[in-house]
């Protein structure tokens, strides 16, 4: 990232019904956070929200509209009858990028051959005034998403910078 620049925005979700029911202690937003202020991002603490669909739509949309140039999400890409992040996520995106989660999958995969089940999106949000924002599922898992954030963080400057006009 050009740090001759202002800090671009990032927002973190994680998508657990136990988190926002306030019965579990959530382990992997603040991690994120951290990570991401870490690389020079602006970012306020994890939203965090229950399972589901109009939920997990609902806070990227809202990420997205208050400047979010990245958001990530943790939670909700499995298999789980509630794990619904997705298709969450996928009204939101205009263009998709298929090779970051199969990045994850594959990097995933090397630790904990599971991670091949992750359903996780990655794609491009409208943003007015800007050529969008990037937005990547990652896996609930703390071992996953810390992993998982490792990638994004090193595709996201040229991701943002090609969104915004800039060369390949």
């Amino acid at each position: 990232m050009d740090l001759e620049t202002a800090p671009l925005r990032a927002a973190v979700v994680i998508v657990s019904d136990r988190s926002a029911r306030g019965e579990r202690a959530d382990a992997v937003g603040p991690v994120l956070v951290e990570r991401l202020r870490g690389a020079a991002f602006t970012v306020e603490d994890a939203a965090i929200v229950s399972d589901g669909v109009d939920t997990v739509g609902a806070a990227i949309g809202s990420a997205v509209a208050a400047g979010a140039r990245l958001v990530v999400t943790s939670g909700g890409t499995g298999l789980g009858p509630r794990d619904h992040t997705p298709e969450g996520t996928a009204p939101l995106l205009e263009q998709q990028i298929p090779g970051i989660p199969e990045a994850l999958r594959r990097a995933g995969a090397e630790r904990v051959p599971t991670a091949v089940l992750s359903r996780g999106l990655a794609g491009i949000a409208a943003q007015p005034g800007t050529g969008g924002a990037l937005v990547v599922n990652l896996p609930g898992s703390p071992g996953g998403a810390s992993d998982g954030l490792e990638l994004v963080l090193a595709l996201a400057p040229h991701v943002i910078a090609q969104l915004d006009g800039g060369d390949h």
